[in-house]
């Protein structure tokens, strides 16, 4: 099926039709995932799907419709209801498509192979690194293991002249399992996605973190309600970052919704924090050559050695604020307008090994766990609950569970005093392990 051909033809059939404007995306793909427990298939299930997602432009006013079929007679359905619906709409000034023909060049975002492995190589990754956690004694039961892998191609065209399109692909598979002591329970998982099957980490390693993330928190003890350090491991600064995107989400910094109104330019963190979001990384997750409409992706500091240096924008939202685009124009496919969202997001490593932080923290807590929403990008508060390990005179002393870790933005971003070298750049959103000078921490 020639899917540009047929993206352009829409568009072309859109300006007929009455539009002044108008934005075709279109995307087509398929989708693997399968389930194992104690060592039995309980589920495969393979689809393929493909739509198309039409923006048009009337007098100012914009609309969209789509479909879920690339027949003829379904897309010119699509374009009526379109344009009707912008009939109806507000007009706005800002409502207008991008205009850079161009796309970066970005390496290793399809991997042809990941089709062409056997199912029963699939299914067998996925029950070997489920086999061999059980294979632990302390291991009592499995949350199950999974594989899952999807094939996509992109295509954006619009009537400034946009025509554009790649190919991506991944796969990913992990476990979980439950430890038991007594009558404590304690769940531990883990799991891995790359872009390329050959580059996925061995079932042995995947297995072990799994195990010992649920061994570990065994036998947690109490603390008492304190002001400590508070150490953030990799697994849990989402807890921060995702806060720190929200605010310089670009439509919600319009919208005075974002803590982080108003400060460009100045300093909101300790230097040791910078904050990049790249869309250009070679086998990145979250990479693409252009983004949810069709405009360049680049690498570009949000925060650099503490002050802030960039807001994310898509072309609606840069057009209402004065600015060009930043190439983060977010799809969460076919169905629905762009939004505003990141890439591949690295808060940059620090000098320092993570057990360096440890020792250097007479009393604190190593934060593995974190439930609630984290940090606040409207307000900037920090709150949610807790889970790791405490720290005694340098050392990790015991397991703890139920504590809850609150703050402010302030508290947080201007306190990170110690940021390790531990980053895995193989997520979409990477941190090392960092230490918060002093938090509050809620426990007995």
């Amino acid at each position: 099926m020639d899917i540009k051909g047929i993206a352009d033809g829409l568009v072309k059939r859109s300006l007929k039709k009455g539009a002044d404007a108008a934005e075709v995306y279109i995307e087509s793909g398929r989708n693997l995932s399968l389930e194992v427990r104690k060592g039995e298939v309980e589920t495969v299930e393979e689809a393929a799907s493909s739509g198309a997602g039409i923006r048009v432009i009337v007098k100012g006013r914009m609309a969209f419709a789509s479909s879920n079929d690339l027949g003829d007679k379904a897309l010119e359905d699509a374009v009526g209801r379109a344009i009707d619906f912008a009939r109806v709409t507000t007009a706005d000034p800002a409502n207008v498509l991008p205009e850079d023909k161009g796309e970066t060049a970005v390496e290793g975002l399809h991997d042809p192979r990941i089709a062409q492995v056997p199912m029963d190589e699939k299914i067998e990754l996925a029950r070997r690194a489920e086999a061999l956690a059980l294979k632990d004694p302390r291991i009592t039961k499995s949350g199950g293991a999974s594989y899952r892998e999807s094939e996509v191609e992109i295509v954006i065209a619009n009537s400034n002249g946009l025509l554009k399109s790649y190919r991506a692909g991944g796969c990913g598979y992990g476990v979980s399992v439950v430890a038991e002591k007594g009558g404590q329970k304690s769940s531990g998982g883990e799991s891995c996605s790359r872009r390329f099957w050959a580059d996925l980490k061995p079932a042995e390693e995947v297995a072990a973190k799994a195990v010992k993330d649920a061994a570990e928190a065994l036998d947690p003890r109490p603390v008492k309600t304190q002001q400590a350090a508070v150490i953030f491991t990799p697994d849990v600064a989402r807890a921060l970052l995702g806060g720190i995107l929200g605010a310089v989400n670009g439509e919600r910094v319009l919208q005075g919704a974002s803590f982080l109104a108003g400060r460009m330019g100045r300093k909101i963190a300790s230097e040791l924090l910078t904050v990049v979001d790249d869309g250009t990384r070679p086998k990145g997750l979250a990479s693409e050559p252009f983004d949810g409409e069709g405009v360049p992706t680049r690498k570009r500091a949000l925060v650099e050695r503490g002050v802030l240096a960039g807001f994310m924008y898509n072309t609606i939202a840069a057009k209402r604020a004065g600015v060009e685009s930043t190439g983060n124009a977010s799809r969460g496919g076919f169905t629905g307008l762009p939004g505003i969202g990141p890439h591949n997001i690295v808060l940059a490593a620090g000098p320092v090994k993570p057990e360096d932080i440890v020792r250097a923290t007479r009393t604190g807590l190593l934060l593995k766990e974190v439930t609630g929403y984290g940090l606040d990008p409207v307000n900037g508060n920090f709150s949610g609950g807790a889970g790791g390990f405490w720290i005694e005179n340098g050392k990790i002393a015991f397991p703890v569970k139920g504590l809850t870790v609150a703050g402010t933005a302030e508290d947080i971003l201007d306190g990170i005093d110690m940021v390790a070298d531990d980053a895995d750049l193989d997520r979409t959103m990477a941190a090392p392990t960092f230490r918060v000078r002093l938090l509050q921490i809620g426990g007995e």
